[in-house]
């Protein structure tokens, strides 16, 4: 992010103004009506572009606002490939909205060799992805990924939000498409919600613009200042995150009531050889499971302090959640089941708090 042009101000200015004069009749300026473009919001799209590596990007007021631009890339009688194990509004909103539009969905686990290429039809437009995913932490190999789709001639899209451009760059491994819930980790500060896209390629950002002017979905100038300003300090707040989520995982997977840690950084994740060549850091957000089921998480679900009991992730404080009734409650329970959804599983996004106090904190809690 630049000093302004006109004043030199080095904080990016707020431009709240819903429309803008013409220089004449027949002359707009660059920016005539707020919905279709706005110096703040174009200041954040600015950055969003310049941390991905892409040719530009775009701000959203939600981060569903977000995905919902990106599944309106596709029409009636299209085909949907999508990884199965995803964030629960995600697979609301394809299932329930996308679908009932006429687009062809199948969810398909693609962390199997072959499955992707077994998943894809001749109509196929648009392959779906999370890496980590949500609140599993699975591994997809994009780079392995956004080949096959390049190949076909089929767009690919990740949702980059648990690790933000500092910790994974998608478009730098052949991806078509990355998308942010910018609510987390890139504003940071769980005081305002947004979306982001970022692509490489000019044509389909036109596209991507198109949808987004007419769909009315670009996020309002006041919250765009407010992402830009966690943007400042995103490279300190992602390590201490990170640094403080590893050191809780590593001591986690030691504990008696704690049966398994879902880490990517752990050498004991599966994927621990994926995530160290594709990633550069595994944020602070991780999830592990506790003997006892629904009662050992009730137990520690009621007896936290410094970790909140609340949905959402990715800011300077920390939080804890199952995602059994909570972020994945509207996700069918048998689906929830079968990609591993269960009782026993925790949620935790770690802030940026001293780490023994949160290590003390969940000592006290746990069963």
């Amino acid at each position: 992010m630049q000093p302004d042009v006109e004043h030199g101000a080095v904080m990016p200015p707020l431009y709240l103004s819903s429309t803008y004069s013409f220089a004449d009749f027949g002359k707009p300026r660059r920016f005539d009506y707020s919905r279709s473009g706005n110096p703040t919001r174009q200041g954040l799209e600015d950055a969003l572009a310049a941390l991905e590596g892409g040719c530009r990007g775009f701000a959203f007021a939600t981060g569903m606002a977000a995905e919902s631009c990106a599944l309106a890339l596709l029409s009636s009688g299209d085909h949907l490939v999508v990884h199965d194990d995803l964030y629960g509004g995600s697979y609301r909103l394809i299932t329930s909205v996308t679908a009932r539009m006429g687009v062809q969905v199948d969810f398909a686990d693609l962390r199997q060799p072959g499955a992707l290429e077994r998943a894809l039809k001749p109509n196929t437009k648009m392959v779906w992805l999370e890496s980590p995913t949500n609140p599993l932490m699975n591994l997809l190999d994009l780079e392995a990924l956004g080949r096959i789709c390049r190949a076909k001639g089929v767009l690919s899209l990740v949702d980059n939000t648990f690790l933000s451009p500092l910790f994974q760059r998608p478009l730098d491994l052949g991806i078509d498409i990355a998308l942010h819930s910018t609510t987390k980790y890139i504003n940071g500060h769980s005081d305002v919600v947004g979306g982001g896209i970022v692509v490489r390629d000019p044509a389909l950002a036109e596209r991507i613009g198109f949808l987004q002017n007419a769909l009315g979905v670009p996020q309002a100038p006041h919250d765009c200042y407010l992402v830009m300003r966690g943007l400042k300090t995103l490279p300190l707040r992602m390590r201490a995150h990170h640094d403080n989520a590893l050191e809780l995982a590593r001591w986690l997977e030691k504990h008696p009531a704690v049966s398994a840690v879902h880490h990517p950084w752990l050498e004991s994740h599966p994927q621990h050889a994926l995530a160290k060549r594709q990633m550069r850091g595994a944020g602070g957000t991780f999830s592990f499971r506790l003997k006892g089921g629904n009662e050992a998480a009730r137990h520690l679900l009621t007896r936290t302090k410094l970790f909140v009991l609340a949905e959402s992730l990715g800011g300077v404080e920390s939080l804890i959640e199952q995602p059994w009734t909570m972020t994945h409650v509207s996700m069918p329970e048998e689906v929830r089941r079968r990609v591993g959804i269960t009782e026993d599983l925790i949620r935790i996004s770690v802030g940026i708090e001293d780490v023994e106090d949160l290590r003390a904190d969940l000592a006290q809690a746990l069963p």
